[in-house]
C-alpha cells in the first residue's frame, strides 16, 4: 500500500478567530483588558490581531499582523484610550494572510463608524457580495466580514437604531457568525440562530465583557454570567444591557469540534465544561476499543484530557510520554521532505523513561490529512516502546466544514480515501480506534439541545449554495481580489 502521508500539507487544524469586546464603567482599562483577554485567546488565531476603542463616539483602533504580544506593547495600548473596546484575533480560512484582512474592521458611512470583530463564516457571502457590487460597493479587504459591514451599514439607513440594523442584517446572512459590533455609543453581540460559534458575557461591577470563551472573562478579571443564546442580541450601553431573541425557532447546532480540540481545556461553552468533556470522550474510547497496555499517555495539548479519561476508565496508569515545545510559533520553517521526520521531533519529542519496553496507549484528538501520525508512532516506537494503541477522541473526518473552521476538501481527508484498518497500517500503530459518532452526545454529558458534527457525518444544519462549495475546494470563500490599497495600522 502506498502512503498518501506525503501528498497533504500541515495536519494541525485551525479556527478562524476569536473576539473580545467590553463596556467599561471604568472598572477596567478596556484596551488592557482586550490585551488580555487576546492573550487567553491566542490559541484561536495566530496570524494577526487588533483592538479598536471607542473614546466618546470617536473609534481608534491598532491592528497588524503577528502575535498579541508582537503586535501591542504598552506605548500602543496607552495610546488606545476609551470607554469601550472590541478586539480579535485571525487565522485565515476566508480570505488571504494579510493586513488588510485583519480586525476589528472600521466603517466610517453616513450615520457614523462602526467596528465589526467576526468568528464564523457566511454560506451567502459570495452571492451577497455580488450583489453589493453590482449596486457599486467597493471593498477593501477578501473576508466575509466585510459583507457583514456592508449589510448592517446599509440596514442602518433605513432603522432607528443599531442593534435593529443587525437583526435585520441576521434575517440576510446565513452560517455561522458570532460578532461585536461597536457604535459610537454601544456594543452589540451577536450570535447565528445555529449558535456555531461560542460567545459568552461576563461582568465585574458595571464593566460587561463579551469573549469567544470564558477563559478570557478569567483572564482580565470578569465572572461569567452565561452564553449568548443562538440568535440571541445583546445590546449594552449607559443603560445597562438588554437582551434581544430573533429567529428562535432554527435548530441549535454549536459546534462539537470546540470540545474535542479548539477550545482551551479551562473554558465552559454552552454549559459544558471542555476539560470534562475530552475526559468523557477519553473514557468512551477506553470503553469502546478496551486493551491490555501498561501506560496510557497523551499528545499535546487536547490529547492530555482524553488520555486521563482513558486511563480512570481502563485502569491503566497515566503517564506523561511526549513533551511539546511551545516556543516554535508561527516562525517555524518547515524542513525539506527528507528532513520532515525531523520537523516531528522538533515540536514533540517523546520521555524514554516511561515509554521503554511499555506497551503504551497513545491517545490524540484527530487525524485529518494523516501527515504525521505515522512519524508520531515511529517516534515511539524508536524511543523503545513495545506496541502502540492509537486511540482518537474524535470520529474520523469525512466532510469539510463551511463555517469557518479549516477542515479541508474530501480529497485531503485520510478518512476519505482509506479504511480505519488502511490508516492503522499506515500509522504503523498496532491497533486503532476512532470515537464513533453516535458517540458525541454522550461525550458532552447530553446537555446539549443538537449540535454540528457535520465534519463527521455530512448533515450540515444550515443552508450551503454552490458557491460556498466551490470557494471550500479552493481553499477558503477567498474572493480573490488584489488589494492595492494598504490599511493605516493605526486609524
Amino acid at each position: 500500500m502506498v502512503s498518501n502521508f506525503d501528498k497533504f500539507p500541515s495536519e494541525e487544524l485551525h479556527e478562524e478567530c476569536g473576539v473580545f469586546g467590553i463596556y467599561s464603567d471604568g472598572t477596567l482599562d478596556p484596551a488592557y483588558a482586550c490585551y488580555n483577554g487576546l492573550l487567553a485567546l491566542q490559541h484561536r488565531g495566530q496570524e494577526s490581531c487588533g483592538i479598536a476603542v471607542n473614546d466618546c463616539g470617536v473609534i481608534d483602533y491598532h491592528k497588524d499582523m503577528g502575535l498579541v504580544t508582537e503586535v501591542f506593547n504598552n506605548e500602543i495600548l496607552d495610546s488606545l484610550r476609551g470607554q469601550m473596546a472590541v478586539s480579535h484575533v485571525r487565522y485565515s480560512t476566508a480570505g488571504g494572510s494579510v493586513l488588510e484582512n485583519a480586525q476589528p474592521l472600521v466603517m466610517r458611512y453616513v450615520k457614523g463608524t462602526i467596528a465589526v470583530a467576526h468568528n464564523g463564516n457566511l454560506t451567502n457571502a459570495v452571492e451577497i457580495r455580488k450583489d453589493l457590487e453590482k449596486r457599486g460597493a467597493i471593498f477593501q479587504t477578501t473576508i466575509d466580514s466585510e459583507v457583514i459591514c456592508y449589510v448592517i451599514a446599509r440596514e442602518r439607513l433605513k432603522c432607528h437604531s443599531v442593534e435593529e440594523a443587525v437583526a435585520n442584517a441576521m434575517k440576510k446572512i446565513e452560517g455561522a457568525y458570532s460578532l461585536l459590533v461597536m457604535s459610537p455609543r454601544k456594543i452589540i453581540a451577536a450570535r447565528d440562530p445555529h449558535g456555531f460559534k461560542p460567545l459568552c458575557i461576563g461582568r465585574i461591577n458595571g464593566t460587561y465583557c463579551f469573549a469567544s470563551e470564558s477563559c478570557a472573562l478569567d483572564a482580565c478579571g470578569a465572572e461569567f454570567v452565561r452564553d449568548v443564546e443562538p440568535g440571541e442580541i445583546i445590546v449594552v450601553d449607559e443603560s445597562g444591557l438588554k437582551s434581544i431573541k430573533t429567529q428562535s425557532n432554527v435548530k441549535k447546532s454549536p459546534c462539537i469540534f470546540e470540545y474535542i480540540y479548539f477550545a482551551r481545556t479551562d473554558s465552559v461553552i454552552d454549559s459544558v465544561s471542555v476539560y470534562e468533556a475530552r475526559k468523557q470522550a477519553g473514557r468512551i474510547l477506553a470503553r469502546k476499543f478496551p486493551v491490555e497496555a501498561d501506560l496510557v499517555i497523551g499528545v499535546p495539548e487536547s490529547g492530555i484530557d482524553a488520555a486521563i479519561g482513558y486511563s480512570e476508565e481502563s485502569g491503566i496508569p497515566y503517564e506523561k510520554g511526549i513533551v511539546k515545545n511551545n516556543y516554535i510559533g508561527r516562525t517555524f520553517i518547515k524542513p525539506s521532505q527528507k528532513e520532515r521526520m525531523k520537523s516531528v521531533r522538533i515540536k514533540l519529542n517523546p520521555l524514554l523513561n516511561p515509554v521503554k519496553g511499555k506497551r503504551v496507549v497513545m491517545i490524540d484528538d484527530s487525524i485529518v490529512r494523516g501527515t504525521t501520525v505515522d512519524r508520531i508512532v515511529t517516534m515511539l516506537r524508536e524511543a523503545g516502546a513495545k506496541e502502540v494503541h492509537m486511540r482518537i477522541s474524535s470520529p474520523p473526518f469525512l466532510w469539510p466544514c463551511y463555517y469557518g473552521t479549516d477542515i479541508p476538501s474530501r480529497g485531503e481527508l485520510i478518512a476519505c480515501n482509506h479504511t480505519v484498518e488502511e490508516i492503522r497500517q499506515l500509522s504503523g500503530a498496532d491497533s486503532l480506534g476512532y470515537l464513533p459518532a453516535d458517540c458525541l452526545g454522550e461525550m458532552v454529558f447530553n446537555k446539549i439541545d443538537g449540535f454540528c458534527d457535520a465534519c463527521f457525518t455530512g448533515k450540515y444544519p444550515a443552508a450551503t449554495t454552490k458557491q460556498t462549495f466551490k470557494g471550500k475546494e479552493r481553499g477558503g470563500m477567498n474572493f480573490d481580489k488584489k488589494i492595492p490599497i494598504k490599511e493605516k495600522k493605526n486609524g
